[in-house]
């Protein structure tokens, strides 16, 4: 990864000039600067970022520049402040954030540069109701799927799918948003085990390991491919994924051909299950494509503000990729009865008439979290600080 050494007045001309959304942009001239944590094709996170980004550009016009491997594992010596400032150096109009994990530096950068319209995704910086509200940021936005809704579908999915009630799930690092979806995971697998297949929540074992990380980090995160191989040893005949990259699908494609019965959730990317057909129920994915382009188009044309966006499936399609944030695309290894019945539950949910956040529900430590018949909140759900009741795992790193 090289970056451009450029005057200090160069980078401030640039970005007062060509950055500014004020007066908009020519679509042709319109650069968009992409910042990914991971490699832009990991069938995961970074490639759905990507693919959402090339959707803007082609849509909106201009011109797409990527960088990605920024994390401190791939990295080290580059920050997201760096980053920006060679993007802006290179006329960049708008600039896509996309991890959590670059909250600091991404905070920095907009603060140096309040004329350069950003955006950070799965952050709550421009929620004025947030817990992390930052009016002084003038050009930062957020946007973020509900993948709680993706998460309660792969939960529904491998609750009806699976034979033993042994549901494992691999997860990343340990923040709110993170507990909200695995809580979300298990409200579907739950529901499903109990409503649909008439069996007790007691026998209902939902466990999550964290590795620590987004993706494997040699020496310094859990090895996923170790944790999903003990999960499967542990007896878990479905493995759900919450990382970034493809080892739980892969792992149980292995564990598949060598004769036993596993299935898997891969997560992220519409594309997952192609790592192994067979043993995919399906896969909640983000389409960033929507979101960007309205966004990118606001910058062209001269009306971006800084807003939050927490946006849901288009509910009269979720794989419209023209139209809806968050799809499910269902598996090969999913049966037609299994299939037909998630599809009951997709209609449920998309009519309002299944709230899986209403009480009574608890947190794991047994205390109340919603009283019988109260419904969750978005901020409730957004800054969730503890899983539910009936997961095993730890909530917090402490």
């Amino acid at each position: 990864m090289r970056f451009k050494l450029v005057p200090l007045i160069l980078i401030l001309l640039l970005s007062l000039g060509a950055c500014s959304s004020s007066g908009g942009v020519d679509s042709e001239s319109f650069k968009l600067g992409l910042i990914l944590v991971g490699p832009q094709d990991d069938h995961g996170w970074s490639q759905a970022h990507f693919e959402g980004a090339s959707y803007a550009v082609s849509k909106a016009g201009g011109e797409l520049i990527t960088i990605d491997k920024v994390n401190p594992a791939d990295s080290p010596n580059v920050t997201v402040p760096q980053v920006v400032e060679d993007m802006i150096s290179q006329g960049a109009n708008l600039i896509l954030a996309t991890s959590d994990d670059m909250k600091d530096g991404i905070l920095e950068a907009a603060a140096a540069h309040p004329d350069t319209p950003m955006i950070w995704a799965s952050g709550d910086t421009a929620w004025s109701d947030g817990e992390d509200y930052r009016s002084d940021l003038k050009s930062l936005g957020n946007v973020m799927g509900k993948m709680e809704y993706g998460k309660m579908m792969a939960g529904c999915a491998a609750a009806l799918q699976s034979d033993t009630g042994n549901i494992s799930y691999l997860g990343p690092l340990i923040n709110a948003e993170t507990r909200r979806l695995v809580s979300s995971t298990y409200l579907g697998a739950k529901h499903c085990w109990e409503t649909v297949k008439g069996k007790s929540a007691s026998d209902l074992t939902f466990k999550v390991t964290w590795i620590g990380f987004w993706f494997n980090i040699p020496g310094v995160t859990q090895d996923p491919t170790v944790v999903v191989n003990d999960f499967i040893a542990s007896g878990s005949d479905v493995i759900i994924s919450g990382i970034d990259t493809t080892e739980a699908i892969v792992v149980a494609g292995q564990a598949a051909a060598s004769g036993k019965t596993v299935w898997a959730v891969p997560y992220d990317f519409e594309g997952a299950c192609s790592e192994a057909p067979s043993v995919c129920l399906g896969v909640p994915y983000f389409n960033w494509g929507p979101s960007y382009h309205k966004i990118a188009k606001s910058v062209i044309d001269g009306n971006f503000k800084p807003s939050f966006e927490w946006v849901g499936p288009d509910w009269d399609d979720i794989n419209d990729h023209d139209s809806s944030a968050i799809g499910f695309l269902k598996g090969d290894g999913l049966t037609a009865e299994n299939s037909k019945t998630l599809d009951e539950f997709i209609e449920k949910l998309s009519k309002g008439d299944l709230n899986l956040w209403k009480g009574p529900i608890n947190y794991q430590d047994g205390s109340t979290f919603l009283a019988d018949g109260k419904e969750a909140s978005d901020k409730e759900i957004w800054y969730l600080p503890m899983l539910l009741e009936g997961i095993e795992g730890a909530s917090t790193t402490e």
